[in-house]
């Protein structure tokens, strides 16, 4: 209820608010779009099975949610387990991550590909269009789930027909302006907001990545996720998702019950700890180098690069 009743009254808002200029609704989306992200974290502790202790309470609340959220649940269920068993392990790349290349693997594409890359990692792109895109377009038609069938398929085809009778009766019922200037603008900052925190949980100056051969979960979770640090209204908002060091050790935990492992483990507090002045510094990290075992940008890549072997 401390989620749902503020995002509708932040939509009810931003409809009422219509009626006096569209840029204002348009401005009030920002809380509705907090609110989103906090549902989102919401379905991801059902996917986790920690938010009831019931697994088909787990599961029917997190298919509603994935309908606001624009997110097939029992699809990304199944994605984000594989990202949890395979999280900062360089041969295991790719399973519900952000797309990140090494040093040597960036060496050797061809300039075509090295500028698709760069695209792709542009903030812009990475934070901005790729989320809308995403939630709005790919999450409707995953390539992999024909692959998966079975539940993972059952629930793309289940949230796109709730999602196409949502979008419908959106525009029917409320006017199309409602869907432009309110729903779009909400689910697209949501979209971004919920990337940016995704990316700066992995993607940090001091992440953890390693071979197959040396790589471990225990590892992996603890210098491999960072420990976002944000002030506690944005911690609390965010479903204290930045803790997320103690997520990826114990994922059944409960997003309202990881401060207080904090609180009884403080060395924790000090290990992938990022401010959110730190976090903003790290957008620019694109590369993994093996030889310093460090994420780098393109500039920098470019400065070593320049330097006699």
């Amino acid at each position: 209820m401390t989620t749902v009743l503020p995002f509708a009254g932040a939509c009810l808002m931003a409809w009422g608010l219509l009626q006096v200029h569209p840029a204002l609704a348009v401005a009030a989306t920002i809380p509705a779009a907090v609110f989103l992200v906090r549902l989102f974290l919401l379905q991801h502790d059902c996917g986790h099975g920690s938010f009831f202790s019931s697994r088909a309470a787990n599961d029917w609340l997190g298919r509603a949610l994935g309908v606001v959220t624009l997110t097939p649940y029992d699809y990304w269920r199944f994605s984000h387990a594989q990202h949890h068993a395979t999280s900062g392990n360089l041969d295991r790349r790719g399973l519900g991550d952000i797309d990140t290349l090494t040093v040597e693997e960036y060496d050797q594409l061809s300039t075509w590909e090295r500028l698709k890359y760069r695209l792709y990692r542009h903030p812009l792109v990475l934070l901005g269009i790729g989320p809308a895109y995403m939630f709005l377009i790919r999450h409707r038609f995953p390539t992999d789930v024909w692959k998966m069938g079975g539940l993972p398929l059952r629930s793309v085809i289940f949230t796109n027909l709730c999602a196409a009778v949502l979008w419908a009766g959106i525009i029917f019922l409320l006017g199309l302006d409602v869907f432009l200037t309110i729903y779009l603008p909400t689910v697209i900052l949501g979209s971004s907001l919920g990337v940016w925190l995704f990316f700066i949980q992995h993607q940090f100056d001091g992440t953890h990545w390693a071979r197959s051969d040396a790589w471990s979960r225990e590892a992996a979770a603890l210098h491999g996720s960072s420990f976002y640090d944000l002030p506690r209204p944005l911690m609390w908002l965010t479903g204290n998702i930045g803790i997320h060091h103690v997520h990826h050790l114990s994922s059944r935990i409960p997003f309202h019950r990881l401060p207080q492992v904090l609180k009884d483990h403080p060395e924790l507090k000090e290990v992938g700890r990022l401010t959110l002045w730190d976090s903003l510094r790290c957008v620019h990290l694109c590369l993994w180098d093996e030889t310093t075992s460090e994420l780098i940008s393109f500039s920098e890549y470019h400065r070593r690069a320049a330097l006699p072997a």
